[in-house]
């Protein structure tokens, strides 16, 4: 199985397929790369990255408090060890957090930015409401009942489902509790002004909670486009794998 050593005693799995311009995806906490295992087929045009962050899937324990700053930094030492000068930075809904985290401390290293139902900070209640019952199930040891409701939010057929309960168990609960705590306090929103590549934000036209956020990146970040996934909720790239891999397939290309 492919790793690579980010800390003493702290491994990271990753796996990397096709050729081209690397894509990496950033998963949200808990779910490991196995989210974006419908994103696979893109390897027929680019060189596709997935990794599991520390604590998560098939990597190992973190060895010291996670934070958003720390998940980032992870990210630049696998792609440095795969020497990837640059990459387009893809991340799934609170994995967004962490993609501009790394956007903002390594522009550098970002050829394009795209956050999938992304926010650059916890505020709105619904937001908040659901970081909540994630710490606390992370915190009484429901780790199962976790895994069961993102399985079922996720997938609509009972294998893939099955697939993304045995991933989301293989989660280490400190760790768990640690990424939910951070992203829910996490914030870079006065610092967006700063990002100057390319962005990229996709939201399901029926992700509504969510749809504020928008507000802010509009005003904090003029240049980054906006796409609308039609009947879609929050969890798009499973339930609408097809629309969204056409939309990156356009936009990694051009």
């Amino acid at each position: 199985m492919p790793y690579i050593m980010v800390e003493d005693g702290v491994r990271l799995y990753y796996e990397e397929m096709g050729s081209g311009t690397p894509i990496l995806f950033i998963h949200p906490p808990g779910m490991g790369h196995i989210v974006f295992r419908h994103q696979q087929s893109l390897s027929s045009h680019f060189r596709i990255i997935m990794y599991d962050m520390r604590g998560n899937g098939k990597s190992s324990p973190s060895n010291r408090p996670i934070t958003i700053p720390l998940l980032a930094d992870d990210i630049y030492r696998l792609l440095n060890t795969l020497h990837v000068k640059q990459a387009i930075i893809c991340g799934y809904s609170n994995g967004g957090s962490i993609a501009l985290e790394f956007a903002l401390r390594y522009p550098h290293k970002v050829k394009k930015l795209i956050l999938i139902g992304g926010f650059s900070e916890v505020c709105t209640a619904l937001l908040r409401y659901e970081f909540l019952l994630g710490i606390y199930a992370a915190k009484i040891g429901a780790i199962s009942l976790l895994a069961n409701v993102l399985a079922k939010s996720h997938e609509k057929n009972k294998k893939g489902q099955q697939e993304i309960k045995q991933y989301v168990r293989l989660v280490n609960k400190k760790d768990l509790v640690n990424m939910y705590e951070k992203g829910l306090t996490y914030s870079c929103t006065e610092r967006l002004p700063l990002l100057r590549m390319p962005i990229l934000l996709i939201y399901g036209a029926r992700d509504y909670y969510m749809h504020s956020y928008e507000k802010l990146f509009r005003k904090n970040v003029p240049h980054a486009k906006i796409i609308y996934i039609e009947d879609a909720r929050h969890q798009i790239p499973t339930k609408h794998h097809c629309e969204l891999n056409g939309i990156l397939k356009t936009y990694c290309i051009t």
